[in-house]
């Protein structure tokens, strides 16, 4: 009797917990959408009936090229992932499909590139680009992420759930392996391709510091680099700017979640760890 009349305690506990874990992890997003909808004199302070204005908006997109920057963030980011999805594909494939001597120490050391952080390797990366020429370039900016040993591990676990009937049955009508690969493989692997897509547009539209060290013009830079305009010292910190420009930088992330998010959830569901 006692453990019953805990569980509901003990439920209560949890739930109260939960809400308040959620509120302090969106609170800062609260606080950017309160800020950049409302004129500067309520940025450090709330009143529930304060005037809502568009003019931080209207002053962040005059102040920067943000479109320029948004071109450029989409240049990248759909290099980035055409590139991740074709390496990572034709990489995973091989390892499920045409096994050879050495195949899995090889794939080991692909893993073990989870182990080794991008910023490690980013003094290296920055000497290879200028080696060839390639800094202050979009096609530098991207090369260091063609390929994702993390998408090869998370193609290869799905490509090994694939029922080798499938297979067989393809190659009985004929079908090569490019034919087998693109009508048997990717068909069932694309809530994976979505999970992994999403989340690789994601990492790369917020990173900053390798984007930070190899742009240097208005021409390769940036969203995430372009925000830092509104948070220097020397143009003093206008918070309804800078939280204006951050609700502009993250908008496509948040639409794109927002219409996607059943198929975001399911995805991840069912690409689950094999």
């Amino acid at each position: 009797m006692s453990l019953q009349h805990r569980t509901p305690s003990l439920t209560l506990l949890v739930t109260l917990g939960a809400w308040l874990l959620a509120l302090l992890w969106v609170s800062p997003l609260l606080y950017a959408v309160w800020t950049a909808f409302h004129p500067p004199v309520y940025a450090a302070r709330f009143e529930l009936f304060a005037p809502l204005t568009l003019d931080n908006f209207a002053r962040v997109w005059n102040a920067a090229p943000f479109a320029r920057y948004f071109l450029n963030t989409f240049m990248l980011v759909t290099l980035i992932l055409v590139c991740q999805f074709v390496v990572c594909t034709m990489a995973a494939y091989a390892f499920v499909c045409f096994p050879f001597r050495g195949s899995n120490v090889l794939f080991m050391i692909v893993l073990l590139q989870l182990m080794i952080m991008p910023e490690v390797l980013l003094v290296e990366n920055y000497r290879t680009l200028s080696k060839l020429g390639l800094l202050d370039t979009i096609t530098g900016m991207a090369l260091p992420y063609l390929a994702s040993a993390f998408g090869i591990f998370l193609f290869r676990q799905t490509f090994k759930s694939v029922p080798k009937e499938l297979e067989e049955a393809a190659r009985l009508e004929g079908a090569g392996p490019i034919q087998i690969l693109l009508r048997v493989f990717v068909p069932i692997a694309k809530p994976t391709y979505v999970a992994y897509g999403l989340v690789t547009v994601s990492y790369h539209w917020n990173n900053f510091l390798w984007p930070l060290v190899v742009s240097n013009s208005v021409q390769t830079r940036p969203i995430t680099v372009g925000l830092q305009v509104f948070a220097t010292v020397e143009q003093g910190i206008d918070w309804s700017l800078v939280t204006a420009a951050t609700m502009l930088s993250v908008a496509p992330l948040l639409i794109a979640f927002l219409i996607f998010q059943r198929q975001f959830v399911q995805s991840f569901v069912r690409a689950g760890i094999r």
